[in-house]
């Protein structure tokens, strides 16, 4: 955990770096205005219009970062990975899954596509079967073949009646770093649309975005830059007839050109590497030495906001990382399970509730039978596999009021709270016989497993130690007794 004073010192660093970073924003506008009055063209062209690109190309980074974030979960996730390793058995999972991931994270689609069987699952269910000389497909196969790990395209959704749609495509691979397959999430361009319609209003300035080859692909809602709307190319519009001669193809950097009308505007082009866009500002000369200043007090409101939202969203981040190290203390890092440190706090408590309202509580101490043998003949890989996965079977079989951790090695320990005599056998029973029962995997290796456990149930005089001593004779009766059984150690219970 790291100490108090190595927080403070980041903490301080990062107030420091944002206050270093509003003094940049401060004196850069402070430096436009008072240019701006003899220079107002070259404020408006250096200053003013790159501000705006910048701001509006950070909101969309911003609205970027999150699906990023959780197309990487989607593809990382032992449960995806596991179900298509498995077979792909039973869509209705995935299909859930993924309608959990639309819900809880507010996209406007969630979707995996499997490389062993070429099905389109989403959120609806199964959509298709994708296919190499589909068009709507063609993204799958530039993925698969790709080199990063994502890529960000805009495309049609098939799925939500060919809307327009940011889809972040991920790569997912298996436990060897093979391709399996490609998910992610989709994110609405109307987002985008409201603030370009924001911009504009507040700026004054018209904004769109094209392609490489100067098509409208977002606008305002009710167009944008000399009425051109999306679809259109810029060619399409008279007033672009001067700039276009010079300029066939959006170009980066700031340009001057007169519409047909004879007014001079100022054109800002910024590319947008992310989506292979670029976006435009566009202002008008004429009326720009009133806003001026109005124009220097708005600057300043946008850098603050800027600045006071970096530092919310590293604060949170420094507490997320805090948080995080915590976590790994109390947490076994291979099944998740709590660890000993964890156990001896929550046992703790149990142990003084159960006392105080004098409620039965019994210790499972569980055991996995010749697991050095199979660490031996497998491998140690193999070993943490069926560790994780017997983990799963723990969790499934027990109540969530239940205590359970990964006591060391192959060694398991589990609290009942609230049950007593033979429905505690039953519950260790229920384990064992899933055990027994259950087909263990390891790179396609069916591997078998079966499970011993001691049971002790609380006395008055017990203490944590005592209790645990008891469940741990009666582990050992068991491994003495053959294996794959139960044994308890509870007064008037029968020994299995």
């Amino acid at each position: 955990m790291p100490s108090r004073s190595a927080l403070f010192s980041q903490r301080s660093l990062i107030i420091a770096l944002l206050i270093l970073l509003a003094c940049g924003f401060l004196a850069t506008s402070l430096l436009g205005y008072f240019s701006s009055r003899g220079a107002i063209r070259d404020g408006i062209v250096n200053t003013e219009l790159p501000l705006t690109s910048d701001t509006v190309y950070s909101e969309i980074q911003k609205d970027l970062i999150r699906p990023v974030l959780i197309s990487s979960m989607i593809a990382q996730d032992t449960f995806l990975r596991d179900w298509v390793l498995a077979g792909e058995q039973e869509p209705e999972r995935i299909t859930r899954y993924l309608d959990e991931i639309l819900s809880q994270q507010n996209t406007c689609t969630a979707f995996f596509v499997s490389e062993r069987s070429h099905t389109y699952y989403q959120a609806k269910g199964v959509l298709k079967q994708v296919k190499p000389d589909a068009w709507r497909d063609a993204w799958y196969y530039r993925v698969r073949e790709s080199q990063a790990p994502y890529e960000i395209n805009v495309d049609l959704d098939m799925a939500n009646h060919d809307k327009l749609t940011v889809f972040i495509n991920y790569r997912v691979l298996d436990y060897d770093q093979r391709f399996i397959g490609a998910a992610g999430v989709g994110l609405s361009v109307e987002s985008v649309v409201k603030l370009i319609d924001a911009y504009q209003q507040r700026y004054q300035r018209a904004v769109l975005f094209t392609d490489a080859n100067g098509k409208v692909i977002l606008t305002g809602s009710d167009g944008s830059m000399h009425g051109l709307r999306a679809g259109q190319q810029l060619a399409d519009s008279k007033a672009f007839e001067t700039l276009l001669a010079r300029m066939p193809v959006p170009s980066p950097g700031s340009h001057e050109y007169q519409d047909e009308a004879g007014h001079s505007h100022f054109l800002n082009v910024r590319p947008i590497p992310e989506l292979d866009w670029y976006l435009l500002v566009d202002k008008r000369e004429s009326g720009a030495l009133d806003r001026v200043r109005q124009s220097l007090y708005l600057n300043l409101a946008i850098c603050a906001m800027i600045t006071l939202v970096v530092l919310s969203l590293l604060n949170a981040m420094v507490k997320r990382h805090q948080q995080s190290i915590e976590s790994l203390a109390t947490l076994d890092s291979l099944t998740g399970l709590p660890n000993r440190r964890s156990f001896d706090l929550l046992a703790g408590q149990a142990l003084q509730q159960a006392k105080r309202e004098n409620a039965p509580l019994v210790a499972l101490l569980i055991d996995l039978d010749h697991f050095k043998l199979l660490n031996d003949t497998h491998g140690h890989l193999a070993g943490d596999e069926v560790l994780r996965q017997f983990a799963n079977v723990l969790q499934g079989s027990l109540r969530q009021s239940d205590i359970l951790c990964r006591w060391g090695g192959e060694e398991f320990i589990v609290l009942l709270r609230e049950t007593e005599g033979r429905q505690a056998i039953d519950v260790a029973e229920k384990v064992r016989r899933r055990t027994e029962q259950l087909i263990f995997s390891y790179n396609d290796q069916p591997l078998r497993l079966t499970t011993s456990i001691g049971l002790s149930a609380l006395q008055p005089d017990d203490s944590l130690h005592s209790l645990l001593t008891r469940a741990d004779h009666a582990l050992y009766r068991a491994k003495q007794g053959g294996r794959n059984r139960v044994c308890s150690e509870m007064p008037g219970a029968v020994h299995a």
